[in-house]
């Protein structure tokens, strides 16, 4: 976890915000009181981008849903297919031994007969949650990358892969703001690479306006030192949490009509669960130390 210090004191806002940027966030970190005007001020997209399905329902919607109240217009990305070998496996499983009585199939029982090798039928039934969980959320519009999740194997090869979509996201929407997973924190491959790459723009000075979510800080942090570090806390509002829990529920509906088979409850049912809980998301800028590149053992 040696990460995490990174995350610390260290942090450099300036380094991250210009002023117009920062008039353009709609966050209360980037404000002084100009109220629903100035947090409107700006039109050019809010971009959040989602790892895999789930990502964006556990540690996104709510800063997503704040910058559709300010008025913004807010684009999601989903950056990987999502393959899951061990999903496929559960959902051929019968007697679901994985979840128990918390699964949401009739009488806790599947066996779909899916390919257990880089399933298809998984990364469509992934992607079917996450077109719901998009439109529980209101997103004005949905962006698949559709790149294979091929970090943990040609990691620098993937992080040029979102490198090059994400800079033509951007010429393409001058002025909006992107908003990745705080990888270095979220100790994945997946995150790590969309996290070196938002950096790695940002250097360059090809993107300026920047923001990362401790996306997995509802599982990896005990709830009350799920904060530390933030550079800011968004403290979610009733009406905002409640559209959220929607947007995690599309991840516990069992609904072969519509594709949807709880894959995100019998892939992460901790983080998803923690998250229906706690009314907060955790944001961060960029360490002034980050460092690059998969992190070892991860």
């Amino acid at each position: 976890m040696g990460f995490e210090v990174a995350a610390g004191p260290g942090l450099s806002r300036r380094r991250i915000l210009t002023a117009g940027a920062v008039a353009a966030t709609g966050m209360a970190l980037a404000l002084e009181g100009g109220g629903r005007q100035a947090r409107a001020a700006s039109k050019a997209p809010a971009i959040f981008y989602s790892p895999h399905q789930d990502d964006e329902a556990i540690g996104l919607a709510g800063s997503i849903l704040e910058h559709k109240a300010a008025g913004r217009p807010v684009y999601l990305v989903l950056v990987s297919r999502g393959e899951n070998d061990k999903l496929a496996e559960i959902m051929n499983m019968g007697d679901c031994k994985w979840l128990g009585e918390k699964c949401s199939a009739p009488k806790h029982y599947h066996k779909l007969g899916w390919a257990e090798k880089k399933s298809q039928e998984v990364v469509a039934a992934r992607k079917a949650e996450f077109r719901a969980s998009a439109k529980a959320l209101g997103v004005d519009k949905v962006i698949d990358f559709d790149l294979p999740d091929d970090a943990f194997g040609d990691y620098d090869g993937f992080v040029k892969k979102i490198v090059k979509k994400v800079r033509e996201l951007d010429k393409k929407y001058p002025g909006a703001s992107h908003k990745f997973s705080a990888g270095w924190l979220d100790l994945t491959a997946t995150h790590k690479a969309c996290s070196d790459a938002a950096a790695q723009l940002f250097n360059d000075r090809e993107i300026t306006d920047v923001r990362f979510h401790h996306i997995y800080a509802y599982q990896q942090r005990a709830e009350a030192d799920r904060a530390k570090g933030a550079s800011y806390v968004l403290n979610i509002p009733p009406k905002h949490m409640e559209i959220k829990r929607k947007a995690i529920l599309a991840y516990n509906t069992w609904d072969p009509s519509r594709n949807l088979y709880s894959l995100g409850y019998h892939s992460v049912s901790e983080w998803l669960e923690n998250a229906y809980a706690d009314p907060r998301e955790f944001v961060y800028t960029l360490p002034d130390d980050y460092v690059f590149g998969r992190i070892p053992g991860h």
